[in-house]
């Protein structure tokens, strides 16, 4: 069983710690009434980050830990409720089988439904930026258009994308782990035959192009990757990103300044943003 590296940390802004621990590549968060859990792909990122918490924020409490991925997921899921944006909903899996697409209870006209397992391939849907991706995704023309989903971690957005109308959808991760979490989910979704995953590299390429393409990432990726991720949109696509801090909005704004602004939104301290290609 895969054990994973882990911080347990409270007394500190949660967007603080996951802006100073996007350095050492964090995997996954989760929230708790005490604090929250920041998770690490090796012992020597999750032990940096504590270092450099501790030393910008001498007040906050961080525990190293070491956490087996059934028992992250698992708990993970208690007391976790569905959640709604828009038409859509998510609600975790239970982790007992794959059939539980098949078994939702009916909702409003025209709403969706998506099963989501949580894993260290994170993605539930009840982070602030998988939510404002979501709100995004809505507000798009996706009838007929391919679907570039870039960080796709659960690909709990490939699967919308899907769901919602899209021709197509492809959900790319440089985790292992994470393709491995969207399959496994796309498998619950069995009539969202149009979905597919792959493993590569997010700041090499070359990547697919599409029509629209969803870049949750972080500000700092993005920032690093804005040319590649630009150059993956089709000639009148459009582009949909977030991850983004409030205070890194301006200089994520500015590094897509390729392309024309058209949506901004924000949830907590959290930034969505829209850019459509230029016209002339």
């Amino acid at each position: 069983m895969a054990r994973y590296p882990a911080l347990r940390v409270s007394g500190l802004d949660e967007g603080l710690a996951l802006a100073v621990s996007d350095d050492y590549s964090p995997v996954a968060a989760q929230s708790s009434n005490d604090g929250y859990t920041i998770f690490f792909v090796t012992s020597a990122a999750r032990d940096a980050a504590a270092t450099a918490m501790a030393s910008l924020f001498p007040q906050t409490s961080v525990e190293s830990l070491e956490v087996d991925d059934e028992d992250w997921a698992r708990r993970s899921q208690e007391g976790l409720p569905p959640i709604t944006v828009g038409r859509v909903t998510i609600r975790p899996a239970r982790g007992d089988g794959m059939t539980e697409a098949s078994q939702q209870r009916p909702g409003a006209p025209g709403s969706l439904e998506l099963v989501i397992l949580p894993s260290m391939g994170f993605g539930t849907g009840h982070h602030a930026t998988t939510r404002l991706c979501l709100a995004a995704l809505q507000r798009q023309p996706l009838r007929g258009k391919d679907v570039l989903d870039l960080g796709t971690g659960s690909g709990v957005l490939a699967l919308a994308a899907c769901a919602l109308g899209a021709n197509r959808a492809m959900g790319v991760d440089s985790d292992p782990d994470a393709i491995a979490s969207a399959i496994d989910n796309l498998g619950r979704h069995p009539h969202l035959d149009r979905v597919s995953f792959q493993l590569s590299d997010l700041t090499r390429g070359p990547l697919p192009r599409a029509d629209l393409v969803v870049a949750n990432l972080t500000g700092a990726l993005l920032c690093r990757a804005a040319d590649l991720i630009m150059n993956t949109v089709t000639e009148r696509g459009s582009l949909v990103l977030s991850g983004v801090l409030q205070p890194e909005r301006e200089i994520v704004i500015s590094a897509f300044s390729r392309m024309v602004l058209t949506w901004l939104a924000r949830k907590d301290e959290w930034v969505g943003l829209a850019f459509n290609r230029r016209t002339s």
